[in-house]
């Protein structure tokens, strides 16, 4: 078997938190990527990661490949629709910059969502129509045919917990865009829900986060080009990726014998371990470290010494992190290279950090 394993934020942030490197234990990691031929590319975005894979690149319809993920699809209108993720956000001013909790850090209710999104269709039905799919991803349905030309706002992976230096880009075609944002934040304000929210002392949900614009066209066009038997995890964008070239999804295996004992001999699997995203995003060190920890128990450590001994044909790694998006790729040789001794995770990021 081949395996690709997709583990957004695997390397702690900071390499100078030695408080935090020093409490980590996953020996199975370590020797895994010293044993392993690293590469590394730009820093990108998880959802850049998981396109990499599938060969995409460039301007990619994010929203139109998450929609085809999603257990209760927004209904189309019209041919070629084009879709913006919409996600709730939480906004708030810290040392003059915006720093944005995601909506899944919000608890928003499904009647809260619904709620919301009722106000902004009536309000905004000229512009398009919104969507909810869940209580913490929402969409949009632009009215007409809409160009947004080249539409460089980041995936909400990436500035989730984070400082903002702009929400929209500074293009024409996404002035009116801009506008609509100015007015949805106004409107969001006075809502009931947003009142009681308040005064039970919780985060508002102040603002949207539109990113991943497309047609739906382009996702549908790109049916049938993936070379994966299967994808496990559950990662919503994950599994519209599947749906579009024709692959099957699978929940999450406990640990790679799972994997093992489910997926066919000599076919190539596609894994997404993501549960590091999150303390790294709001800079949960103990959150992090526990979930390395588990990480390395039932997959990394079981990936090397699968490999070691010859049931892993071929390992790829990919990680995008703070530092660059990493890759390790690895086989049985390069395994039982025993001179290349594992390093702390420090040295690893310590060397990141020095572009090596």
């Amino acid at each position: 078997m081949q395996l690709t394993l997709v583990v957004p934020e695997l390397v702690w942030p900071e390499p100078d938190d030695r408080e935090t490197f020093d409490a980590l234990a996953c020996p199975g990691l370590n020797t895994l990527i010293a044993r392993s031929r690293l590469q590394r590319r730009a820093p990108q975005s998880f959802e850049a990661t998981l396109g990499d894979a599938f060969g995409l690149s460039g301007s990619v319809p994010w929203a139109a490949f998450r929609i085809l993920g999603e257990s209760q699809a927004p209904p189309a209108a019209g041919a070629d629709p084009c879709w913006l993720c919409a996600d709730p956000v939480h906004l708030r001013l810290h040392q003059e910059k915006l720093i944005l909790a995601d909506g899944s850090s919000l608890d928003i209710s499904l009647d809260e969502a619904r709620e919301l999104i009722a106000e902004l269709n009536r309000q905004f039905a000229d512009v398009g129509t919104f969507h909810v799919a869940t209580a913490d991803r929402w969409y949009l349905q632009l009215a007409g045919e809409t160009d947004l030309g080249h539409f460089d706002v980041p995936p909400l992976s990436v500035v989730a917990g984070r400082k903002l230096g702009r929400q929209l880009p500074e293009t024409p075609e996404a002035r009116h865009l801009r506008q609509l944002l100015n007015e949805v934040q106004m409107v969001l304000y006075g809502q009931p829900a947003n009142e009681k929210r308040e005064e039970a002392g919780r985060s508002t949900i102040n603002s949207l986060w539109l990113w991943g614009a497309g047609a739906q066209a382009a996702a549908n066009s790109s049916a049938g080009a993936g070379n994966f038997a299967g994808i496990w995890g559950a990662d919503v964008l994950a599994c519209g990726l599947g749906r579009a070239y024709g692959i099957p999804m699978q929940p999450l295996p406990a640990d790679l014998g799972a994997l093992l004992a489910q997926a066919p001999a000599g076919s190539r699997q596609l894994v997404i371990l993501d549960t590091l995203q999150r303390p790294v995003q709001y800079e949960d060190a103990d959150a992090y470290g526990k979930e390395l920890a588990r990480l390395d128990k039932h997959w990394f450590a079981p990936v090397q010494k699968a490999l070691a001994s010859g049931r892993l044909k071929r390992l790829r790694l990919e990680a995008a992190t703070a530092y660059a998006a990493l890759a390790w790729e690895s086989g049985r040789g390069e395994q039982w290279q025993l001179w290349r001794r594992p390093q702390p995770l420090a040295a690893t990021a310590q060397a990141l950090a020095r572009g090596k």
